[in-house]
């Protein structure tokens, strides 16, 4: 799952990660509440729930991190891994994320190859190298 209201961010991580080797099915929500809503869909429908969150921190409604209280709360959704991805390099930002549970804090980069190259490293790191909890509801 993508949660991140920059429209041109979403896409280029989804066309960076339709390259990878690992088929992705990418669910993509614009804000916090958004990704509640759906990952509560999902647990409604006995539905698999994602394998892994990509978060950003600054959305409106419900911000990243007040989402990452709501999902290390739910018993359901706590054990899917939470990697940070925004904007912001501050450093209560970081410290703060990951007192509520974050797994892993990047920093968006600016340019165009720096970007494809974290979304690779993400991909190489947590979809190939990690063993990710099977989170079905």
């Amino acid at each position: 799952m993508l949660v991140d209201d920059n429209e041109a961010d979403v896409e280029l991580m989804k066309l960076t990660l339709a390259e990878c080797k690992v088929r992705l099915s990418i669910v993509t929500a614009s804000d916090g509440q958004q990704a509640l809503d759906l990952l509560q869909g999902s647990l409604d429908r006995g539905e698999p729930l994602p394998d892994l969150i990509l978060l950003d921190l600054n959305m409106p409604r419900v911000n990243g991190q007040d989402l990452l209280v709501r999902l290390r709360a739910r018993d359901a959704l706590k054990a899917i891994p939470v990697v940070i991805l925004t904007s912001s390099a501050a450093g209560k930002d970081v410290v703060a994320s990951y007192k509520l549970g974050a797994n892993c804090y990047v920093t968006k980069p600016v340019g165009l190859a720096e970007f494809e190259k974290v979304a690779r490293t993400i991909e190489g790191f947590w979809l190939t190298v990690v063993k990710l909890p099977r989170t079905q509801p």
